[in-house]
């Protein structure tokens, strides 16, 4: 990945990947809670912003999900 003058990626000024979202998941189908990091549930990004859903909700709408439908339309 390419960083624009002055934006350089190793400055340290970005968290490790997942940290802050680990704490507070939500599945944004069911509002199932998770108490921490769920390596098998999925993430859609929608407009911009990041969507977690809870392997229940990921295997009943797989099909959607594979055919990068919005949640909306699921």
């Amino acid at each position: 990945m390419t960083s624009l003058l002055g934006d350089s990626d190793s400055s340290g000024s970005t968290r490790p990947s997942g940290t802050a979202h680990a704490q507070n998941l939500v599945c944004a189908r069911c509002g199932t809670p998770a108490d921490g990091p769920q390596p098998t549930w999925s993430c859609s990004v929608e407009n911009g912003a990041r969507h977690y859903f809870c392997d229940s909700c990921a295997r009943a709408n797989i099909r959607a999900i594979e055919g990068r439908l919005d949640s909306a339309w699921w």
